[in-house]
């Protein structure tokens, strides 16, 4: 795998922000979990959000060190023998230590959280509540221990396979959107908003 190692800041924060799903590990009460969430980069750190009721949320916000990581799948490396078949993609694994915000922070955070996911969905949202601030932790760790990974390869087949009757070659995948579903509840002449317009296109709104 040491072949696949990459020393690119640069290419480490294109994936941070190409991806919105990440993987944060933890040892929680002696055992190691991992759980999924939303991630944002913010600069030169990382922000995820939770419950304040969640135990490993707890365990972060108090110090533990946890990995942070992220992948994207980029195409299909088909060879001419299963040895050889792969995938092209991108990984980093972010190490280190969460840290609380809170205040004006904790707000710029969660509004760089809500439109990581939708970009400029915050701005056409009502301000959080007491209540629901007092129930969301969330949490920044710093870009300091990270590695990344980068597998972009052509089918590395031997002579006498490229001699062969096999294709080879890659198969490039795609993430997009569908088009918007209402809410069963949506009232109705509640336009689909720009944000997710942007998102679908204007032929799916």
């Amino acid at each position: 795998m040491s072949d696949k190692a990459v020393d690119d800041r640069a290419a480490l924060h294109r994936l941070l922000d190409d991806v919105v799903l990440a993987h944060v590990a933890v040892v929680v009460g002696g055992h190691p979990v991992a759980f999924p969430t939303a991630v944002a980069r913010d600069g030169d750190t990382v922000l995820v959000h939770g419950s304040t009721g969640s135990s490993w949320l707890r365990a972060l916000a108090g110090g533990a060190r946890a990995s942070l990581t992220v992948t994207s799948m980029d195409a299909v490396v088909v060879a001419r023998s299963a040895f050889e078949s792969s995938f092209h993609y991108r990984s980093a694994v972010v190490f280190g230590r969460f840290a609380t915000l809170d205040g004006a922070a904790k707000r710029r955070g969660l509004d760089i959280l809500v439109d990581r996911i939708v970009p400029g969905r915050s701005t056409e949202l009502r301000g959080p509540t007491k209540r629901e601030l007092a129930a969301t932790i969330l949490l920044a760790m710093p870009i300091h221990e990270w590695s990344l990974k980068v597998s972009e390869r052509w089918p590395d087949d031997p002579p006498e396979d490229v001699a062969g009757p096999a294709w080879a070659g890659i198969v490039p995948l795609r993430n997009g959107y569908g088009s918007p579903v209402d809410a069963p509840d949506l009232r109705p002449g509640v336009a689909v908003p720009a944000s997710v317009v942007a998102l679908t296109g204007p032929g799916d709104a």
